[in-house]
């Protein structure tokens, strides 16, 4: 869904507190500039909540979000990723997700050496075309 920490926090209330209910395991909230969303989310749930700072036209270049995302009060915590990085946000939230998911945590160990094979595949196209 969409939610805006300072436009519409009614609705981030709301959505925070029945995520449980509704029978989400895992909470990926996207923030820019002063990035409360993650935040905010975090304080209305018991579930894991995983903030991507993210770079904004109104950010500066990126650090407020970073930093705001990153300093997180003693008991309210917010995993955090790399600036745009919605897509380790997504795999992280797969891990978690799969501590209770044997299939799951067999797909996550396929997708990691399927990486692997990528560089490795990738290593040996640069060792085989050396200048000599």
């Amino acid at each position: 869904t969409v939610v805006s920490a300072h436009r519409t926090p009614d609705r981030l209330a709301e959505y925070a507190k029945s995520a449980v209910g509704r029978g989400i395991k895992v909470i990926i909230a996207g923030a820019g500039g002063a990035a409360h969303l993650p935040g905010m989310v975090a304080s209305y749930t018991p579930l894991p909540v995983i903030g991507v700072p993210v770079k904004s036209s109104n950010s500066i270049d990126g650090w407020d979000s970073v930093l705001s995302i990153l300093q997180m009060p003693a008991g309210v915590p917010v995993a955090t990723v790399a600036l745009d990085g919605g897509r380790n946000a997504g795999i992280l939230a797969a891990q978690t997700l799969a501590v209770a998911d044997s299939n799951l945590l067999n797909k996550i160990a396929q997708f990691k050496e399927d990486l692997k094979a990528k560089v490795l595949d990738a290593a040996s196209i640069v060792e085989n075309h050396k200048p000599k």
